[in-house]
């Protein structure tokens, strides 16, 4: 009972830091990298796609990516989407390749995107503590159902507590990882 406790926190805090990895990913650094368009949708014959699935992605060098598209037909939509992102690029079209060029980033955008990231780690953060604060109150529940002893809550609760700094920590890693990137020119 209490390992399957134990079990579920840690999965759901593993989850936690998963998500954040990825809202991470979604922040561009000056550099090129081909998840930065991983949230980009394409109508495809009337129906919403990942890009990725529709077209290949691919650095071409530091500050651009080149967008291949499998069929010549979606040249045009996917253009479109990449413009509706909202992500502040302006790709050019030629043949049926589309290059994303990256501006480069101002300090101002530079530290308001460490805001960003953040706010996003601190999310991750406020997750992780209320994963820790169910698997307390389930185990208090277990004590007050007589199922477990007050020692096993006890120790069963410093257990939870541990894993709960140790994905705070991974947290604090990551967003430091992405601050030193970002700020990187």
């Amino acid at each position: 009972m209490i390992e399957d406790v134990k079990k579920d926190a840690r999965s759901r805090m593993d989850k936690s830091v998963e998500s954040l990895v990825h809202e991470l990913a979604k922040i561009r650094t000056g550099r090129a990298h081909p998840s930065l368009l991983d949230h980009i949708t394409v109508s495809y014959y009337g129906t919403d796609t990942p890009l990725k699935q529709v077209a290949k992605v691919n650095v071409e060098d530091a500050r651009t990516l080149a967008v291949t598209p499998w069929e010549q037909s979606m040249v045009g939509p996917v253009e479109k989407a990449i413009m509706n992102a909202d992500l502040g690029l302006n790709p050019s079209t030629a043949g049926n390749v589309i290059r994303v060029p990256l501006p480069p980033l101002t300090e101002e955008r530079r530290k308001e995107l460490i805001r960003v990231a953040r706010h996003e780690a601190e999310n991750a953060r406020v997750a992780v503590r209320n994963i820790r604060r169910d698997a307390n109150h389930g185990l208090k529940e277990m004590v007050k159902e007589k199922m477990i002893s007050e020692d096993e809550a006890r120790r069963a609760e410093e257990a939870i507590q541990k894993l709960t700094d140790e994905h705070v920590k991974k947290i604090d890693a990551l967003l430091a990882e992405k601050e030193e990137d970002l700020m990187s020119i």
